[in-house]
C-alpha cells in the first residue's frame, strides 16, 4: 500500500489500485439567523429554543430570504475563485426525516449561487489545482437525538433552518494527505473571509466524503459510494481509508461496487450500507413556489468584491516577496488568519526572522502540547515581541531567552521583568568577559596545550567552561571572539 501527496495506490496481487475522492463540505454560513426565518444560530441553546413558526413549518408560513446568507455565499465563491451566478434558484428537494419538519429542505439544484471555481493546495510535492463544481445554499436540517430517551428519540429543531453552503469538489483528490490540505485550505479561506468560523467539533464544517477505485492507469471513473456526514478530518482520513480497501476487496473477489450511501462509525472504524444512492429524480427537485428566483446585480456583486480581505494565497506571496521568507515558512504562517494576525503583530517592532522562528519553534510546541489555539496563547504577541527584542539588542542570549519563554509560559509575564527580577542579563562587558576567559585558560594549561597542537575542537571546551563560569549569562559571540584572541 503506498500512500503518498500524489497518490493512494492499493495493491493486490500485483495490481495497482488508484483512488478517486471527492468531497461535498457543508460549511454554515457565519450569520446571527437562519437562512429563511429570524431565529437565531448561536451554538449550545437549550434544546427548541431557536425555532421559529417558519422553522418548524407550520401551515401557511413562509420563508423570506435572508440577504446576508447571500453576500456571505458570494463572497465565499469569490474566495474559491469561482464563477458567481446573477441568477440562482431555490428548489424544493423532497424527503422525509423526522427533524425535517416540512417534508423537504430547501436548496439548490440545477441553478446555484456559485458556479465552477478552483484552490491551490500546498503539498510537500508542490502545489496542486483542485477544482470546485459549485456553492449552493440550502437549509439544515433539526437534529434527531437517540440515547436520551431509551424508549423515544429526541427532536430539537435549532439547526432546523441553519443555512450551509455545500461546497462539491471536482473528484481531483487522490490521497489521505491531500484531503487533509483541502479541507484545512477551504476552511482557512471561509475563516479570513468571516463567512464560516469551520468549528467542526460545533458541526460546522461537515463533509460528505464520495470515494472510488479504478485500476491505475484505466482512464473511466469506478463506481462512487458516498460516506454520510463525516465531521473531523482524521474521520474522513480513517473513513477512506476503510472504504478504499473495502471496494478493492470486492473488485479482486469478482464482485461489484453497488451505488450507494454509507455511514462511517468511528468505533468500529467501518463504513456500512445506509441505504441505495439516490439519484437527483428521486428526489424530485423543483422551484420552491414560495421563493421568487435570486436575481444579483454586477454591482451588487461589485460592492461584495471590495470586501474580500487579503486571502492566504496573497498573503503568502506577500510574507515571501516582503519578508524574504521560505515558502515553507510563509505556507505555515497563513494557514489559518489568527497565526497571520499574531505574527503580524508580533513583527510590528521586532525582527521578522526572529520571530518566525519563534513561532514556527518554541510557541507552536507550548501550543501542541497544551492542545491551545493560539487565539488562546498562554504568550501574547506584543510580550513575545519584546522577548525577540531582548535577544536582538543582546540583553539575552538565546539560551537564556529559552528559559524566559518558559516563565512566560506560566504567567505571561513582561520578559523584561522577568530579566529584572532574575537577574538575567546577558553579560557583555568586554573586560568582565576577558577576565573569565584569562581565568579559564590559566586553569587548564593542558587543554591549551592539546588546542594549540591542532586540537581543534577542543574550543568547545573552553566556550563551556567560560559559560559555566558566567553562570550561563555570557556573551555567546563576545566569549568566542575573546578567546580566539588569547588562545
Amino acid at each position: 500500500m503506498a500512500k503518498n501527496q500524489s497518490e493512494y495506490l492499493i495493491k493486490r496481487k500485483n495490481i495497482e489500485y488508484e483512488v478517486i475522492i471527492g468531497l461535498e463540505v457543508h460549511a454554515q454560513v457565519l450569520s446571527e439567523s437562519k437562512l429563511f426565518s429570524s431565529s437565531p444560530t448561536k451554538f449550545g441553546a437549550e434544546p427548541n429554543t431557536q425555532v421559529s413558526l417558519v422553522d418548524a413549518a407550520f401551515p401557511g408560513m413562509l420563508p423570506v430570504i435572508n440577504e446576508f446568507c447571500i453576500k456571505q455565499a458570494i463572497k465565499t465563491g469569490i474566495g474559491l475563485n469561482a464563477k458567481i451566478n446573477k441568477r440562482s434558484i431555490f428548489d424544493r428537494k423532497n424527503y422525509f426525516y423526522a427533524d425535517l419538519p416540512q417534508g423537504y429542505q430547501i436548496s439548490q439544484y440545477k441553478n446555484p449561487i456559485v458556479g465552477e471555481g478552483s484552490v491551490t493546495l500546498d503539498l510537500a510535492t508542490g502545489e496542486k489545482m483542485v477544482g470546485i463544481e459549485r456553492l449552493h445554499l440550502e437549509q439544515d436540517a433539526g437534529k434527531s437525538i437517540h440515547d436520551i430517551d431509551p424508549q423515544n428519540t429526541l427532536v430539537d429543531l435549532n439547526r432546523s433552518g441553519v443555512a450551509l453552503m455545500e461546497i462539491v469538489s471536482k473528484p481531483d483528490l487522490r490521497s489521505l494527505e491531500e484531503v487533509n490540505a483541502y479541507v484545512k485550505k477551504l476552511r482557512s479561506i471561509m475563516r479570513y473571509l468571516g463567512t464560516c468560523d469551520g468549528n467542526m467539533q460545533e458541526g460546522s464544517l461537515r463533509a460528505d466524503v464520495n470515494v472510488s477505485v479504478r485500476k491505475k492507469g484505466q482512464k473511466v471513473f469506478g463506481t462512487r459510494c458516498e460516506i454520510k456526514n463525516v465531521n473531523s478530518i482524521k474521520f474522513m482520513q480513517m473513513a477512506i481509508d476503510y472504504e478504499a480497501n473495502r471496494q478493492v476487496d470486492i473488485i479482486e473477489d469478482g464482485g461489484m461496487i453497488d451505488q450507494e450511501t454509507r455511514l462511517f462509525d468511528i468505533k468500529k472504524n467501518e463504513t456500512r450500507s445506509m441505504r441505495s444512492k439516490e439519484d437527483a429524480h428521486d428526489y424530485r427537485y423543483f422551484p420552491d413556489p414560495d421563493l421568487l428566483p435570486l436575481e444579483v446585480t454586477d454591482d451588487f456583486i461589485k460592492k461584495i468584491r471590495l470586501e474580500i480581505p487579503e486571502l492566504p494565497d496573497d498573503k503568502k506571496k506577500r510574507f515571501i516577496e516582503e519578508f524574504n521568507l521560505t515558502s515553507y515558512e510563509a505556507t505555515i504562517l497563513v494557514s489559518d488568519i489568527e497565526i497571520s494576525k499574531y505574527f503580524e503583530e508580533v513583527i510590528e517592532d521586532s525582527d521578522v526572522k526572529l520571530a518566525t522562528n519563534w513561532i514556527i519553534g518554541e510557541l507552536f510546541a507550548v501550543l501542541n502540547e497544551k492542545n491551545l489555539e493560539i487565539i488562546n496563547s498562554p504568550v501574547s504577541a506584543k510580550n513575545l515581541s519584546k522577548l525577540i527584542n531582548l535577544i536582538k539588542d543582546g540583553t539575552i542570549s538565546g539560551k537564556i531567552a529559552k528559559i524566559i519563554f518558559e516563565l512566560m509560559v506560566d504567567g505571561d509575564k513582561n520578559p523584561q521583568k522577568i530579566v529584572e527580577e532574575k537577574g538575567l542579563k546577558q553579560e557583555s562587558n568586554p573586560k568582565a568577559i576577558e577576565d573569565l576567559v584569562i581565568k579559564i585558560i590559566s586553569e587548564n594549561p593542558d587543554k591549551v596545550k592539546e588546542y594549540k597542537s591542532g586540537k581543534d575542537k577542543l574550543f568547545g571546551f573552553f566556550v563551556g567552561q567560560v559559560m559555566k563560569e558566567s553562570k550561563g549569562k555570557g556573551n555567546p559571540q563576545l566569549i568566542n571572539r575573546i578567546l580566539k584572541e588569547k588562545l
